[in-house]
């Protein structure tokens, strides 16, 4: 069977979320989809491809994700690789351009696509030095994600991810 890990790094939950409404798809298409926070995994070899998201603030994936990238460069490069981001925020979802840190983890991961989703903002989630900072950027509270869009990538995956393995095979 086809095995493809969903490894995120959350800060709130948010991502982790995604991560996994994205490996349920996977699983209802016959996948094996193992989620996992990114700081969990100790290899990839024993999985046919992995689909890596990050929680964006200030403009920057999480550290523990782009870390995850660096750490398995070589053999995220062996498989099929997908980026995920999840921070925008209101509607419509802003800030619309990628984290800095995309170009880099594409090119190191030698990944297939990104994809940069809505995310959630709650107050009660927050500690002081973090609400104190929503006021400032006057980033809006409330959830933001698309779940429609999110299912429908994860299909979308599903398919690539069969023509991959057909290609290769």
């Amino acid at each position: 069977m086809t095995r493809i890990l969903v490894t995120t790094a959350s800060k709130h939950g948010s991502t982790r979320e995604i991560g996994d409404a994205i490996a349920a798809v996977l699983e209802s298409m016959g996948i094996e989809a193992i989620a996992k926070d990114v700081d969990q995994v100790a290899t990839v070899e024993d999985v046919d491809g992995v689909i890596v998201g990050s929680g964006v603030y200030a403009g920057h994936w999480l550290a523990s994700a782009t870390a995850f990238v660096d750490r398995f460069q070589v053999e995220l490069q062996q498989r099929p690789v997908w980026l995920f981001s999840s921070g925008p925020l209101g509607d419509p979802a802003r800030p619309a351009e990628d984290p800095a840190e995309v170009p880099t983890a594409m090119a190191s991961s030698g990944a297939l696509g990104h994809r940069l989703l809505a995310g959630r903002l709650e107050k009660t989630d927050l500690g002081f030095a973090e609400r104190a900072i929503v006021n400032v950027v006057r980033a809006p509270y409330g959830d933001f994600r698309d779940w429609p869009e999110i299912r429908g990538w994860a299909l979308e995956i599903a398919g690539t991810f069969t023509r991959v393995r057909a290609n290769a095979g």
